[in-house]
């Protein structure tokens, strides 16, 4: 029976599934362990399930023991892990794909209408018992008929698309390349990131994190929103620059921010609370019972694939 370490808890099902098929170490206390913690607890292992809060650097990497095989990421995006890394010390990396798409892009609508109808104010006097009715009171940006930027068409961008047109909004899109018509969905493509920000009256990061996508969102791309644009984000926190960001807040070139991610979780720029405008919410994308299962059973069903066939359909590197 091959040894594995799962470093964050899972749900009991997906424990008890674990345990079943290998002989795994877990994580009772759900400590977020140190880079040092992981390399000592891998110690005989023959593999390892990671989550999105392990930062596995080239560093960490090589300093795994031999019998370390593969990494299985509890997560659709694998930017925690270096990949090069990984595929010189032989081991894969997986991820899950596919069973977090409904679940994330739910949460990009709500951002976009959290930020939009100014969710956070509403909350906030209404627990306050504060608020009065006028006409003017505590209005928002409309969905129907505004504009919307998805910058990444993936799964979770192509499903925000489909929801979001049936509030009426005008899909348009910036990709590596175009989709297809069925794929599309009517929306407009956009070759280059200055033309997708400049029609974007919301705009709305789904793109993986990579090299390349390290702080997109800057000072200068910023400028190519439209005045009073929204920016919402359920993709990762490392697109956008957050001094950048908060700065647009401070001149209203930027009307509002809808944030499930942000860099350094979960230690928030304070930036950001200074703005009622803000709408923030802790990571939320996958967070359901459905989807969590269905992520943790898929992460451990890549590891028992690839200990069985020697590779794996959801192998990233």
């Amino acid at each position: 029976m091959k040894r594995i370490l799962i470093t964050r808890r899972l749900l009991k099902s997906c424990e008890e599934k674990a345990s079943k098929i290998f002989e795994a170490n877990f994580n009772d206390n759900d400590e977020l362990y140190s880079q040092s913690k992981v390399i000592e607890m891998s110690q005989g292992c023959d593999g390892i399930l990671t989550s999105l809060t392990d930062k596995m650097d080239a560093e960490t990497i090589n300093k795994l023991p031999d019998s370390v095989k593969i990494l299985s990421n509890f997560a659709v995006g694998f930017g925690n892990i270096d990949l090069e890394a990984a595929k010189k010390r032989g081991i894969i990396v997986t991820n899950t794909p596919d069973v977090l798409t409904d679940a994330t892009a739910e949460i990009g609508i709500l951002l976009i209408l959290g930020a939009c109808r100014r969710a956070s104010e509403g909350i906030e006097s209404a627990r306050e018992s504060n608020w009065k009715w006028s006409a003017d009171y505590l209005i928002g940006k409309q969905l129907t008929g505004t504009r919307l930027g998805i910058l990444g068409m993936g799964r979770i961008g192509q499903r925000i698309a489909k929801i979001a047109k049936s509030l009426g909004m005008i899909i348009h899109y910036h990709n590596r390349s175009k989709l297809s018509d069925e794929k599309e969905q009517g929306a407009t493509y956009h070759d280059n990131l200055k033309d997708l920000l400049s029609v974007s009256d919301v705009l709305s990061i789904c793109c993986p994190a990579s090299k390349e996508t390290v702080d997109m969102i800057n000072k200068e791309t910023i400028e190519y929103l439209p005045k009073g644009a929204v920016v919402t984000n359920v993709a990762r926190g490392d697109i956008v620059e957050d001094e950048a960001l908060i700065d647009a807040l401070n001149r209203r070139k930027v009307y509002a921010v809808g944030l499930d991610v942000y860099k350094n979780e979960p230690n928030l720029n304070s930036g950001y609370l200074k703005h009622k405008s803000a709408f923030i919410l802790p990571h939320l994308g996958s967070a359901t019972k459905e989807t969590r299962t269905a992520m943790a059973n898929l992460a451990i069903d890549n590891i028992d694939e690839f200990f069985k066939t020697g590779s794996c359909k959801n192998k990233v590197n």
